[in-house]
């Protein structure tokens, strides 16, 4: 016959399956710490065009060359961080024998991409228009929003790093003198010390429980 704590056993099993079957839960904190790292590297080439290049920066024809110049920049950290993510997750589903697509999967990219392909659109826009102020605090908000919008399909700590982005999105359009500093605590500093929370917590936790 069967005791409460039987029952009880049970009940946490299920709750278990269920979970993993509607929320992602195998991504790295690996990779958040290296998107933070990308994110600073990043951020000190573009401080560097902008405040230690000419002093005519984004003035008449001289606009063109720094704006292209920081726009490679940026879609080099976008691809490294896309790349590093993929990776990194794909290895530790693989090491958990989960498959990295599933329904939690689907729901989560679904639920991130939105927010991030509007606010993708709504940037270009304002940088064809030459109204650069609006860059820093768009990405950090639409950013905040789309890990706001998945974190119900995977770690709850990402709906927090998402409220922190869309506190800092909101600073850096009050402050727009300083938004690429905003920029860096956003996508540098917040994915560090989240990645390495999430590392410790859920990765090397299992890893020392394996031994």
């Amino acid at each position: 016959m069967k005791t409460t704590e039987n029952y009880l056993a049970e009940i946490k099993e299920i709750r278990k399956m269920m979970e993993e079957s509607s929320r992602f839960l195998s991504l790295s904190g690996l990779s958040g710490i290296l998107i933070g790292i990308y994110a600073l590297a990043g951020a000190f080439f573009a401080y560097r065009i902008i405040y230690l290049s000419s002093p005519v920066y984004l003035s008449g024809e001289h606009v063109a060359q720094p704006v292209t110049r920081l726009l490679i920049i940026a879609g080099v950290v976008l691809l490294s961080a896309f790349v590093t993510t993929i990776w990194l997750t794909f290895r530790r589903a693989k090491k958990m024998n989960k498959k990295i697509w599933n329904p939690g999967s689907r729901l989560m990219l679904l639920n991130l991409s939105i927010p991030l392909l509007s606010g993708g659109i709504f940037i270009l826009v304002f940088i064809f228009r030459e109204m650069y102020s609006i860059i820093s605090p768009a990405c950090l908000i639409f950013y905040g929003l789309a890990l706001v919008n998945a974190a119900k399909f995977t770690r709850q700590e990402i709906f927090y790093m998402g409220i922190l982005q869309i506190t800092l999105g909101i600073l850096a359009a009050l402050f727009p003198a300083v938004g690429l500093l905003f920029w860096a605590l956003g996508f540098g500093v917040i994915h560090i010390i989240y990645g390495a929370l999430m590392y410790f917590r859920y990765e090397h936790r299992t890893k020392t429980d394996t031994l």
